[in-house]
This record gives structure tokens, C-alpha cells and sequence, in this order.
């Protein structure tokens, strides 16, 4: 008889994240090889997990057309080799897709229905652009219950600005500005590279290369530099590319697992999974969206902000994180906060993003065994939010030795 189960996530990769268009690392290659080479290799790190007992493969992407369609979890199972016995589903939240997949298969695992299940996403901007195969119904519109240019996250993130005036612009690009040197401090030390699946490409030549790296760092950026950039969403706006994540291409999956599963496998969990929580808001300002989705998480945790030890928040702009640090009263340079950097240098791969933060979270887990409690949360559009309260299985209670 089923019995409900602690849930844990043992282990996350991802493919090295490419800028998306012509010109990026991905434009010769197919979406769904991405995921798939992304779960061969997560399958390759957890040899001791037997393929058939994986009970369901949830593979979120935002645009499920063409080479991102076809039931993705499933066929992706398929082309990775797992057996035909195992099952799978694609689901789709913009944004949290991957984070919705992790929930969901969290949620049935929690519930005593599944032992094991893979979770991630994928997203090929460069192919299928946000809103490319959608057809919004028109009473969106006619009847006004959604702004026309609320699908437009650039204006969103423009509003927030104004909706708030102390999210001034010189804050925006001091915020992008570190996130790109914390990418790059995290890449010398060695702290990114581990979690990468090598990905076989090809260019438009017909050339044969192997990706090992994220393509869109740009680990120099200054603060002059950013002031001189255009404000392609609004004349004199405040939103800039170098305060955006850049389009982006790419794919992540996990692998979690009950309680049960994990004594028997000998597993070694790198979180667990506490609590989550999803909210809508007005679609015009969908930056906010992981504020209630946090408040949320946080209840029905039974924590506080202030339990909170680490935070991996999507940087889709900065003035959404910001906007999110000002009403927790958190400092914008708070270590606590993506100590690591973020989307604006690491790109956003919308429906893979979630696993992103959960791969960070949980290799900075390793690190800190004095943060018992870690937040991971995004925004999503057309108005909603999403979060996950992860706990630190290395937790001790006492000061790690920062390396």
C-alpha cells in the first residue's frame, strides 16, 4: 500500500546554454537532442539507478511545436535509451516548466505513487521563439482582461520600473553587472562546470564541435557600458539587453527520488525537497510573481524569509529581482542571493530554467553545510510565480570552510 514518502533531489545536469539564433552554438542542432543528450548523461552519473525502475519522464518546453513537440518526455526517454516500459508526459508553465515538472513528479513521488522520475526542460529560442505557434485567443483583448503588450516580458519588466520608482536603472545595471562577474568568479574556481553534458554541434559548414561552456558570458561588462545600451522596449526605458537574460538554448533534467528508493539504491540526495508554491498576479507585471508564490511556499514550510540561507532567483530581468529583494527587505548584493550570478550572463532557456537554479542550489548545498534552508523561484509569464523551499542534506549547524 502506498505511503507518503519524503522527496529528494539526487542529482541535476544540464547542457552547456547557447545564445540562440545563427549565429549561436545550437542553430545546426535539434532541440530534442539536446534534452536527450542531457539525460544520457544524467543516466551515465547514476549507474546504479536500473533504467526500468524510472516510473515516468516529465520534459517541459514553452513552444511544443516541431522538434520540441511530439509528447517530449516520452520520445525523449525513447532516444535516450531508456526502456519502452518507462513512460513519460510534456508540460508546458512558459517559464517554470522544468520547475513545474520537478513539482509534479515530486508531488506523485511524495504521494506513494512513483519510487523515480526524471524532471527538466528544454528550450530552442533560436528555432521557436517565445509566442512563435500561438494563437491568443482574441478575447484577451476585446473583452481587456490582459494589456496586449503583457506578452511582451520586456514591457512587463519596464512597468515594474515604474510601479516602483526606487528600482531605479543605475540599480538594474549594477545587478546585471555582477551577475556576469559572479558567472565568471564561479567559472574560475571550478563551481559551474561539473553539472555540464558536452554536447555534440555542427556548423552551418557541416563542421563537427563539441559545447563545454556557456556561450553568452560577458564576464567584462561595466557599468559605462551598460549606461550606453539601448532601451529596445520603450524609448528611453530602463531596460536593457545587458539587464535581460539573452535568448537562449538549451536543456536540463533531474533525477529524484522517494525515501525508499534511496535507502535501497544507496542514493545520496543533494536536497530535499520541502515545500512549493505557484501564484498568478496581474500579467502587466509578472516580474512580481514570485512574491506571493514564495509567501506561499514559505506557510506551507512553516519557515520565514529569514530561514532562508541561500536564494537562486531567474534573473529573466533584473528589476524582477530586485523588485523581489526590496519587498523581502533583502540588500541587492545580499551573498545569500545567486551567489553564483545568473540568467542575465548564464542565459534563460525559459522551460529549462527552474532545474538551472535547482543544479546551482544544490551544488552550493555541498558547500554550506551551515545553511540548513534554500529558495529557489522565478517569475512566469502571462502573470504567475513559482518556488521551491529545498533542504541542505549536508546540513550541520556549523560555520563551513569557505574555499
Amino acid at each position: 500500500m502506498a505511503q507518503l514518502t519524503d522527496v529528494y533531489f539526487v542529482d541535476g545536469v544540464r547542457t552547456p546554454f547557447g545564445r540562440a539564433g545563427e549565429k549561436g552554438m545550437y542553430a545546426h542542432t535539434r532541440a530534442d537532442d539536446l534534452v536527450v543528450g542531457a539525460l544520457i548523461g544524467l543516466m551515465e552519473r547514476n549507474a546504479q539507478v536500473p533504467p526500468d525502475r524510472i516510473d515516468d519522464v516529465a520534459i517541459s518546453a514553452t513552444s511544443q511545436t516541431g522538434d520540441q513537440g511530439l509528447t517530449l518526455g516520452r520520445t525523449a526517454a525513447m532516444l535516450a535509451g531508456l526502456p519502452q516500459s518507462v513512460p513519460g508526459l510534456a508540460i508546458e508553465r512558459m517559464c517554470a516548466g522544468a520547475m513545474t515538472a520537478v513539482t509534479t513528479m515530486g508531488a506523485s513521488i511524495g504521494y506513494g505513487m512513483y519510487d523515480l522520475a526524471i524532471a527538466g526542460g528544454v528550450e530552442h529560442m533560436g528555432r521557436h521563439p517565445i509566442g512563435s505557434n500561438a494563437d491568443p485567443n482574441p478575447r484577451f483583448v476585446a473583452e481587456r482582461l490582459v494589456d496586449p503588450q503583457a506578452l511582451n516580458m520586456g514591457v512587463t519588466a519596464e512597468r515594474l520600473h515604474d510601479r516602483f520608482p526606487q528600482l531605479t536603472k543605475e540599480r538594474a545595471d549594477r545587478f546585471g553587472m555582477q551577475s556576469q562577474q559572479k558567472v565568471q568568479a564561479a567559472y574560475d574556481v571550478g563551481h559551474i562546470q561539473p553539472d555540464l553534458i558536452p554536447v555534440a554541434v555542427t556548423d552551418a559548414a557541416g563542421a563537427q564541435g563539441l559545447a563545454t561552456v556557456d556561450e553568452g558570458r560577458r564576464p567584462g561588462t561595466t557599468m559605462a557600458d551598460l549606461a550606453g545600451l539601448k532601451t529596445p522596449f520603450r524609448p528611453h526605458g530602463r531596460v536593457t539587453a545587458g539587464t535581460s537574460s539573452p535568448l537562449t538554448d538549451g536543456a536540463t533534467v533531474s533525477l529524484l527520488a522517494g525515501a525508499d528508493a534511496v535507502k535501497e539504491l544507496g542514493l545520496r540526495p543533494k536536497m530535499k525537497m520541502v515545500s512549493f508554491g505557484f501564484s498568478g498576479v496581474q500579467p502587466e507585471v509578472m516580474g512580481i510573481g514570485p512574491i506571493p508564490s514564495t509567501e506561499k511556499a514559505l506557510a506551507k514550510a512553516g519557515l520565514t524569509i529569514d530561514d532562508i540561507g541561500l536564494f537562486e532567483l531567474n534573473e529573466a530581468f533584473a528589476v524582477q529581482v530586485l523588485s523581489f529583494l526590496d519587498h523581502f527587505g533583502i540588500a541587492d548584493d545580499d551573498p545569500r542571493v545567486n551567489p553564483w550570478g545568473g540568467a542575465i550572463a548564464l542565459g534563460h532557456p525559459l522551460a529549462a530554467s527552474g532545474v538551472r537554479l535547482m543544479i546551482q542550489l544544490a551544488a552550493q548545498f555541498a558547500l554550506r553545510p551551515d545553511v540548513r534552508y534554500g529558495l529557489t523561484a522565478m517569475c512566469v509569464g502571462l502573470g504567475q510565480g513559482g518556488s521551491v523551499v529545498w533542504e541542505n542534506p549536508h546540513y550541520t549547524g556549523k560555520k563551513a570552510k569557505r574555499k
